[in-house]
């Protein structure tokens, strides 16, 4: 009884797959010149929004934005919350980090730091998932750049007030 229903239930989908099919092949053999392409080419000189790169008109190409120059510094940069992820002090053009190497643990990893100098990886990257201790970096914390990222001198791109923990619970309480 149940392999019969599951057939009849097979059969149903796959007649409505091929339907579906069929209906996807009529519409690539429709006459693709029917279509109007002025009012097609008119939206295209649409000016496009401003986000945080300029717009202009979507037909445009604009140059893209020329790549700022990395900060390069001995001490760390000031975290701005708790559990925020350190920034990366130097420069990491041409670090390879795939599943086969990771050139950032070459420096930081627990056995080479003593001899580095470098700032050896939390604890924490080695512990999985379910907090057991680990003898190598986690497989989930490998990929160093999914939370460090290096310094840039840039201007924010958006206005904003932010303030860190520290400098609000210095300042008086507000009554």
């Amino acid at each position: 009884m149940k392999k019969t229903i599951l057939l009849a239930a097979a059969l149903v989908s796959a007649t409505f797959i091929t339907s579906l099919q069929l209906q996807a092949q009529d519409v690539k053999e429709q006459d693709v010149k029917a279509i109007p392409l002025e009012g097609a080419k008119a939206n295209l000189d649409a000016p496009a929004p401003d986000g945080i790169r300029p717009g202009g008109t979507l037909s445009q190409e604009l140059p893209a934005p020329k790549i700022p120059r990395q900060r390069i510094s001995a001490a760390p940069a000031n975290r701005n919350y708790p559990e925020q992820p350190p920034m990366i002090p130097h420069n990491i053009r041409g670090y390879q980090i795939d599943k086969n190497f990771n050139m950032c643990l070459s420096c930081h990893s627990r056995s080479a730091s003593p001899q580095t100098g470098a700032t050896m990886v939390s604890i924490t990257h080695y512990y999985d998932r379910d907090g057991q201790a680990l003898a190598a970096v986690s497989p989930r914390r490998y990929f160093c750049l999914q939370c460090h990222l290096p310094q840039h001198d840039v201007k924010p791109t958006r206005a904003n007030n932010f303030q860190s923990i520290d400098s609000m619970l210095q300042q008086p309480a507000a009554e």
